[in-house]
């Protein structure tokens, strides 16, 4: 069977004939020229294609007003009234943190050199996206709190918006004990008072995404919340997920309570508490933990070497799975959440209160865990206010 090839018609010349044994020319030349688009179906205008009774494609204009509207009826906090807020006046120095949200740049606010965190978030026409960044406005603009990050203000630059926020040079807690390891027990404890008096001053407004990546520090000691979770996540949250989540239940103050306790351990112990390395009877500095005892989470472990088991177990220390390096699957991860017994402070190491407190925190049935009120009882919390801890001198150590 002959094989058709593929011929060029653009250049194919008609048939030709000889005359008297010359050079044989062509009878009619081939079309030259650009080759031309057919017109759309119903004319030029394509009337058929988006015809008068149906829709216009989607267009971001009408989320471009409502947010210019939004920022313009939020009038600036009377110390922020200086910054004239333009893209042109900004200077990049470093990117903070990126995620399919948008990122967060460290910049200079150059008239008045002020060093800020500039979130950047892409404007999204879908109406659930857009009721997400008025709200993130919102709460910006309305929080006063010292346990919660002040807003300079935002602007739009098309496709993104910009909103300003007060820069923590000392960065995230996440970044921290992964730079230095297991953070003291009396600095988790401040870390603890803090978050608290922050779920009580945002307790009727809006949720709080509680994991040590959106608990910041600075050079003066002071901890502050960031990022309440509602304009495009930077992050992924699966790490921080609670119980009730996992079994279809609604989400309530006491889904914060389980995270925080989660956090508070991560710090301690300087890994995260679900991961494959950690046990909450062995210290996590130790190259050689002693065995544990196997139960049904290992039907779900993928068999490996002893080198690459080695391997896992350092690369998982000091991570969290929400900051990369996941050594356990979702699927291992949320059956571990829902069936095996809520991680704890390795008992006897870091004194009763904390132990306690945690305790508390990561009551699987939401309705027997503490509420922020009932927590503001515990021993420890009193105690961390007043544990003498020099927080300012402690952020000079890293």
């Amino acid at each position: 069977m002959s094989v058709r090839k593929k011929r060029n018609f653009r250049d194919l010349q008609l048939p030709t004939v000889s005359l008297n044994g010359d050079e044989p020319v062509p009878t009619r030349l081939a079309p030259t020229g650009p080759r031309q688009r057919p017109p759309p179906l119903g004319g030029a205008n394509g009337l058929l294609a988006h015809g008068p009774d149906l829709p216009s494609p989607p267009q971001s204009s009408s989320l471009q007003a409502s947010l210019s509207s939004k920022i313009a009826s939020l009038d600036q906090k009377p110390k922020y009234k200086e910054f004239d807020l333009q893209n042109d006046d900004f200077t990049s120095l470093e990117e903070l943190g990126q995620g399919n949200g948008g990122s967060v740049m460290k910049v200079r606010h150059v008239p008045t050199g002020t060093i800020m965190a500039k979130k950047i978030v892409l404007i999204d026409a879908k109406p659930a996206e857009r009721k997400k960044i008025l709200l993130e406005l919102q709460i910006m603009h309305d929080c006063d709190s010292p346990y919660i990050i002040s807003s300079y203000g935002a602007y739009l630059a098309e496709p993104n918006i910009c909103i300003c926020m007060e820069f923590m040079d000392k960065g995230s807690f996440d970044g921290i004990y992964k730079k230095i390891g297991a953070i003291d027990i009396k600095v988790v404890g401040k870390v603890a008072v803090a978050v608290l008096e922050g779920l009580r001053y945002l307790y009727d407004v809006h949720r709080i995404n509680i994991k040590p990546s959106n608990i910041l520090c600075n050079s003066q000691g002071d901890i502050k919340l960031c990022d309440f979770g509602v304009s495009g996540e930077l992050v992924n949250s699966i790490a921080n997920t609670f119980p009730e989540r996992i079994q279809g239940a609604t989400y309530s103050v006491k889904s914060d309570i389980w995270s925080l306790g989660i956090t508070l351990i991560e710090l301690s112990v300087g890994q995260f508490p679900f991961s494959d390395s950690f046990s909450d009877s062995e210290d996590s500095d130790l190259e050689h933990p002693p065995p544990t005892p196997p139960s049904h989470r290992d039907s779900l472990r993928v068999p490996t070497s002893p080198g690459t088991t080695r391997r896992n177990r350092r690369r998982s220390k000091g991570v969290s799975l929400h900051g990369g390096g996941m050594t356990m699957s979702i699927i291992e991860l949320m059956h571990q959440i829902v069936n095996e017994p809520s991680p704890r402070l390795p008992a006897g190491k870091f004194g009763d209160d904390p132990e306690a407190f945690i305790t508390g925190c990561l009551e699987k049935d939401p309705d027997a865990r503490r509420t922020p009120a009932q927590l503001f009882d515990y021993a420890w919390i009193p105690h961390s206010r007043q544990n003498g801890v020099d927080m300012r001198a402690w952020a000079t150590t890293f």
